[in-house]
């Protein structure tokens, strides 16, 4: 089994924001399934399978800098180890549009994957890093601000164009 875990701020105010990349790329997978609430986990989550394998899809409904705690919680609720983690989150030093694979690599700068880092232990994981950086530098000049906005229309094709090319990357790793 693999914990497909995808980054974001739980909250109306957060939906489709730049940091809840992740998020909206496991909302696409789940299509219209229907997903569950582990209130001690503090994440929602949906049991489903991607390309004949067994995944649970996780989403931590803690704020971006504790998704350690909540992923925490899961991989003991299913004895899994850090290899079996793949986690989807936003990163704000990559063009938008474009993906970076990585296993092992520290946090980068990405407070969701530092408290993962802190609360598991172990970085022997593997990212799916989703470029959001705007080609306007002063818009990204105020950081919390800038991740926390929604993406411009101009930029809404080319995040749907991503999330396609994140599940193919998913489908690969699985």
């Amino acid at each position: 089994m693999k914990l497909l875990i995808g980054l974001g701020n739980p909250g109306r105010q957060y939906k489709n924001t730049r940091h809840n990349l992740g998020f909206m790329v496991l909302d696409e997978i789940a299509g219209k399934n229907k997903w569950q609430e582990a209130k001690k986990g503090q994440a929602l989550y949906l049991l489903t399978s991607i390309d004949q394998k067994e995944v649970e899809l996780y989403k931590p409904q803690t704020f971006m800098n504790n998704s350690g705690l909540s992923i925490t919680y899961a991989l003991k609720k299913h004895n899994l180890r850090p290899a079996d983690l793949i986690v989807v989150h936003d990163d704000k030093d990559l063009p938008l549009g474009k993906i970076k694979v990585q296993t092992g690599a520290g946090p980068a700068g990405h407070n969701g994957v530092k408290s993962i880092i802190e609360k598991i232990g172990s970085q022997d994981f593997t990212r799916i890093r989703v470029g959001i950086a705007s080609d306007n530098p002063k818009k990204m000049s105020d950081t919390a601000k800038f991740v926390l906005n929604r993406f411009s229309l101009l930029e809404k094709s080319k995040v749907k164009q991503v999330i396609k090319e994140v599940i193919e990357e998913v489908k690969k790793l699985i």
